[in-house]
C-alpha cells in the first residue's frame, strides 16, 4: 500500500487521498464483502425454513435410494431397515400388497399411507 495523504477540510474533516487503483480495490473488496454477507443471509435464511418445516426433507440416505430406482416405499422401509412382513403387518396390510405398492403396481389409499406411515414413523406425505 502505499502512503496516503490525509487533508483536514476548512470545517474540521479529514479527507483521505488515495491512489485511484487502491481506491478500486477497496470497493472491490467491499462488494465481495457485501456478496459474501448476502450468501450468508441466505444460508440462514434457508436452514430457519428447514427448521421451520412441520415435515422435514427425505434424508439423503432415502434420495439415494431414490436414485438407484427404488419407490418411496421401498427405500423408506429400507431406510428404517424393517423387512417387508414386518412392515406389513404393523400397517395391518397383506405382505403381497406392500409388495405391490413397492413395485408400483399399486397406489394405496389415504389410510394405507397413513398406516405405512405410522409403522415407519415417518410424515405421510414422505409416501406420496
Amino acid at each position: 500500500m502505499t502512503t496516503i495523504q490525509i487533508i483536514h477540510s476548512p470545517s474540521g474533516d479529514e479527507l483521505v487521498v488515495l491512489p485511484r487503483a487502491e481506491y478500486e480495490a477497496l470497493v472491490a473488496a467491499a462488494a465481495e464483502g457485501e456478496e459474501d454477507a448476502a450468501d450468508v443471509a441466505m444460508y440462514d435464511a434457508r436452514k430457519a425454513d428447514l427448521a421451520a418445516e412441520a415435515h422435514p426433507t427425505l434424508p439423503a440416505e432415502v434420495g439415494a435410494l431414490l436414485l438407484r430406482g427404488d419407490t418411496r416405499p421401498r427405500a423408506l422401509r429400507k431406510w428404517r431397515a424393517v423387512p417387508q412382513f414386518q412392515l406389513a403387518a404393523s400397517a395391518d396390510i397383506a405382505q403381497g400388497y406392500l409388495s405391490d405398492l413397492e413395485n408400483g403396481r399399486r397406489s394405496g389409499s389415504a389410510e394405507t399411507i397413513a398406516g405405512l406411515a405410522k409403522a415407519l414413523d415417518v410424515p405421510p406425505d414422505w409416501l406420496a
